[in-house]
């Protein structure tokens, strides 16, 4: 069925002694530090910390964290700054250095340069950045992965019990990033999650797209939207098993899905990715599941660029930060 702290484990497992480079724009953040320490110490990655080396050591010594074994970059003063400033501006119509040195000197822009010049296997940032500068720094240097035009999130949600069949991980999308999808946008978030979950999720992806309707049950605009979004992503990407539109029990309980189910489906009752179809109902759905189900939610994390860009939440604590860090190179 999937599993809860084992999904953790599992990434953490596989990351473990591989060396993975991994950038962290926000260095002087105490929460930053912290995990930066973690993933040192138990062997997981060579976290990167940009920002002047004196405030970093600075704020590592306020947080307690001994900075042995960190590798520290200021953009201000990096020898490769120029240098990504030139690759930043290749094949651009009207290339602008003098734009693109002052990008090289954001912590967020060089982090992102580094994942795209392969001198980092990701970069995790958000602790301390918006999300609308970690996904416009994602566009602007890493670019989106093949096939797909609108960036997403998700999150990954452990649950310990599901239905007295024991624990479950499901992927939710999108939860932070697109307000009102299109049909277009929807199927890139559905193909998006499709391939995410074939990365971290230890079972067979299963796509639902819900609504309020299930298989022509109601009709309305907003139902039609879905369809429409459902056909576009199996005539996109026929090899991954994507239905809908299915209300939430029917995507996910099988005796629901046998009832209400109008034609036979590879996914009604045994989704383990649902993608809602505007925000208000990700982000709900996913607070509800968190406090109402007691599910451990992990995210939000971006998909849908070439290389693995990572957000974290605001109020990312450090275990947080170590598992979005894990998922994030599992996904590269």
């Amino acid at each position: 069925m999937g599993e809860t702290k084992d999904a953790i484990e599992r990434f953490l497992d596989a990351i473990w002694g591989k060396g993975h480079r991994v950038v962290l724009p926000e260095g002087a953040e105490p929460r930053i530090l912290k995990a930066a320490r973690e993933l040192i110490d138990r062997n997981l990655a060579r976290p990167v910390l940009l920002g002047p080396e004196e405030t970093i050591h600075a704020a590592a010594a306020e947080a307690g964290v001994w900075t042995d074994g960190f590798t520290i970059i200021d953009p201000e003063t990096a020898d490769k700054r120029d240098a990504y400033a030139e690759a930043y501006t290749a094949g651009q119509r009207k290339p602008n250095i003098k734009i693109a040195q002052r990008l090289m000197r954001k912590p967020v822009y060089f982090g992102a340069m580094m994942v795209r010049q392969g001198d980092a296997a990701a970069i995790v940032a958000g602790a301390a950045s918006p999300t609308r500068r970690v996904i416009e720094a994602g566009l602007m240097t890493v670019g989106l992965a093949e096939g797909i035009e609108t960036p997403s999130s998700f999150f990954l949600m452990l649950l310990d019990d599901f239905q007295g069949t024991g624990p479950r991980a499901l992927i939710y999308a999108d939860c932070a990033v697109n307000v009102e999808p299109d049909a277009n946008q929807l199927a890139d978030i559905a193909i998006a999650s499709a391939r995410t979950a074939g990365k971290l999720l230890d079972e067979p992806t299963a796509v639902a797209l819900l609504s309020f309707s299930t298989q022509g049950s109601a009709q309305h605009s907003r139902v039609t939207k879905v369809r429409e979004a459902v056909a576009i992503a199996r005539e996109r990407a026929p090899e991954l098993t994507i239905d809908g539109e299915f209300q939430a029990d029917s995507a996910l309980i099988k005796g629901v899905a046998e009832t209400k189910a109008r034609q036979a489906s590879d996914v009604a009752g045994r989704a383990n990715v649902l993608i809602f179809p505007d925000l208000d109902a990700g982000n709900i759905a996913y607070k509800l599941t968190q406090y109402l189900a007691g599910a451990q939610a992990i995210g939000p994390v971006l998909q849908g660029f070439n290389r693995p860009v990572a957000d974290l939440s605001r109020g990312a604590s450090v275990e947080d930060i170590i598992a979005t860090t894990a998922m994030a190179l599992v996904m590269g």
